[in-house]
């Protein structure tokens, strides 16, 4: 096999190694921009949750009750605010509310 051959070899190898890589990143990007959106729509209600949680394993069952109070009222505040109309006409009305 001659050297022309190898370096050849070589230098698709690395170029498939370096596509791959991208689209790992795509992916994981991707997947960034929505973990950040969910936690955006719904983080209060994530909080509370992890907030009861912990607070029933640390044996505090009263706090934790709360917390679970607190996660259902976020998770209706969530919903109510993802059911809103969004657009350019109710643009003053959301506005105000946030």
């Amino acid at each position: 096999m001659s050297l022309l051959k190898a370096d050849e070899r070589i230098g698709r190898n690395r170029r498939q190694t370096g596509q791959g890589m991208v689209e790992y990143i795509i992916i994981v990007a991707l997947v960034a921009i929505g973990a950040t959106g969910v936690y955006g729509a719904f983080g209060k209600s994530v909080e509370q949750q992890t907030t009861a949680i912990a607070n029933g394993l640390a044996g505090q069952g009263s706090q934790a009750r709360q917390a679970i109070s607190g996660a259902a009222l976020a998770g209706i505040e969530a919903t109510t605010n993802a059911n809103q109309p969004l657009g350019l006409d109710t643009y003053s009305i959301n506005v105000m509310e946030h």
